[in-house]
């Protein structure tokens, strides 16, 4: 039994709406903050927030890291070996580069500081 042509008309609507009104807020959203950002640099109080990379790289590392086991060992476990499996090696393999990333910066960036350190006869940790 196939359904009316009106739930097909329905059913077809439902995404393309969300996507209008969802695009709609991201647009005023964005709108509205640009506009508070500029109101607060003309009366001079916007206070500018640092963008912590490391610790960006680190979350969303452990994070990816953690989706791509589940549903690797879900797509594994449910169908075997097949392309299914990629949809959680991508954020796997992802995951773990972003960690690895986050290893490599913070040794990098450590012995870039203590060089520096060495360098004026200080040692700063």
């Amino acid at each position: 039994m196939t359904p009316s042509v009106a739930v097909q008309v329905i059913i077809a609507i439902i995404p393309i709406v969300g996507i209008v009104m969802g695009s709609t807020l991201i647009f005023f959203y964005l709108l509205w903050s640009y506009k508070q950002k500029i109101l607060m640099i003309e009366k001079g109080i916007l206070k500018k927030n640092p963008f912590d990379f490391e610790l960006f790289c680190l979350f969303s590392g452990f994070v990816l890291s953690g989706i791509g086991i589940c549903l690797s060992l879900f797509f594994y476990l449910k169908e075997g070996l097949g392309y299914s499996l990629l949809s959680g090696l991508i954020p796997l393999a992802i995951g773990i580069s972003l960690l690895l990333f986050f290893v490599v910066w913070r040794k990098l960036h450590h012995s870039h500081k203590f060089s520096e350190s060495s360098s004026n006869g200080q040692i700063v940790r």
